[in-house]
């Protein structure tokens, strides 16, 4: 995905791939997480666990964000935006209100899910949220013994329960995922199910960079991941 486009050129792929969407809900889960809802003729779209829709967030720079949930139907979609005014899309994000009109590219990206695994952990940040809210239905509706392990800022520790999130683990920014030792030390590591479960890691590309060494390390082999930050560079 080019994350910056010259104006004229921007006007024009909107014109050709986006759908035009209103703003008819906006809630703040916390003063650094707000739930958007927007609605739009959904017909075209192609929803998947995972997937993420292309917003323009200023004239020249779009930002990826994970749909939270949609219904066909209604032609409703919920995306979960992260306000840490570190960045374009946080921004615009945060400015958004009732009656706001913009475009929507129809999702795309890489299925997360597999049904085959009985077990499946979702580890992430609040930028990952999204996919838990998506991800949630179709692992009760299938039966699987799952867990969300959310590293969490202070201010956003209640907001897993406000979404309705279920098994979750919450876990302190506090360095902790870049500890070899305390990673191994995860109560996953000690039950056999959990060593043939299926992992998705996304969010911080540091800690999912040290909890795959960790899950690798430990025999685990279904791991998918996607970094959607790095400290340092250009945020969301």
């Amino acid at each position: 995905m080019i994350s910056t486009l010259p104006k004229w050129a921007g006007g024009i792929l909107e014109s050709l791939v986006g759908q035009r969407a209103e703003v008819i809900g906006t809630t703040y889960l916390s003063p650094h997480l707000k739930k958007v809802r927007f609605q739009s003729d959904l017909a075209k779209m192609n929803f998947q666990i995972g997937y993420a829709s292309v917003i323009r967030v200023n004239e020249i720079e779009y930002r990826n964000y994970t749909i939270a949930y949609h219904d066909m139907q209604l032609g409703i979609v919920d995306i979960i935006f992260h306000i840490h005014n570190n960045g374009p899309g946080s921004s615009y994000a945060d400015t958004l209100s009732v009656g706001d009109h913009l475009y929507i590219s129809s999702p795309r990206g890489h299925k997360v899910y597999n049904p085959k695994f009985q077990h499946q952990l979702l580890f992430g940040d609040e930028t990952s949220l999204g996919l838990a809210c998506s991800l949630l239905p179709t692992l009760k509706k299938n039966n699987h013994s799952f867990q969300f392990y959310l590293e969490l800022d202070d201010s956003n520790h209640e907001v897993p329960e406000l979404l309705g999130l279920e098994n979750c683990s919450i876990f302190p920014k506090n360095g902790s995922f870049a500890n070899a030792e305390w990673i191994d030390g995860l109560p996953i590591f000690h039950h056999e199910n959990w060593l043939h479960a299926s992992y998705t890691l996304v969010g911080n590309v540091t800690s999912v960079q040290a909890f795959r060494k960790a899950l690798k390390r430990n025999g685990v082999n279904r791991i998918t991941t996607q970094g959607y930050w790095l400290k340092g560079k250009k945020g969301l």
